[in-house]
């Protein structure tokens, strides 16, 4: 009986750790909102702040198209490389040049890299506040694997809806 009764224990103990697992890490995710993300990186409306926190942006050109801008992509390398998505610590800070030549904190951008590596797959695709990210895309640099990004314009209004890649009431 005893035997029986440590199974039991077992399997549920095994079952538990199973569900708390995922569930933990999407509850916080599903129960963050865009305002909680506003909170948490406020701070870093100071590029000191941002820089202090491990993002960089020194050799950034500020990304622009026809279709609007993107801005300079501050990025923060140990994120990048956390496969994680943690709404409220953000991959990529997004800042565009204000008349001044001040930086100004636009919006921020999530990052994971793609789990094969293939284009034409998308099984591992992520979402976050109810939006699928985009892609999966080639890397935007040499060293840039294929990934997944969503951009989430928090402190500027864009046109084309809060999760395009690009602002045209923004510009470099």
């Amino acid at each position: 009986m005893k035997q029986k009764s440590r199974l039991a224990l077992s399997v549920v103990l095994a079952v538990a750790s199973v569900a708390i697992g995922p569930a933990s890490t999407g509850a916080t995710a599903q129960s963050t909102s865009q305002e909680d993300v506003k909170a948490a990186t406020a701070r870093f409306h100071s590029v000191r702040q941002a820089e202090g926190a491990g993002y960089s942006g020194a050799h950034e050109p500020c990304v622009s198209s026809p279709l609007g801008t993107m801005g300079f992509h501050y990025v923060n390398d140990d994120l990048m490389k956390d496969d994680a998505v943690d709404p409220l610590r953000p991959e990529i800070l997004l800042y565009v040049p204000k008349k001044n030549g001040r930086l100004q904190l636009v919006g921020v951008e999530y990052w994971v890299r793609d789990a094969d590596g293939d284009l034409t797959t998308t099984q591992d695709r992520p979402s976050l506040f109810g939006q699928d990210f985009d892609g999966p895309m080639p890397g935007h640099a040499p060293h840039m694997p294929v990934h997944y990004d969503l951009h989430l314009w928090q402190w500027e209004t864009n046109p084309a809806g809060i999760f395009a890649p690009f602002n045209s009431n923004l510009s470099c």
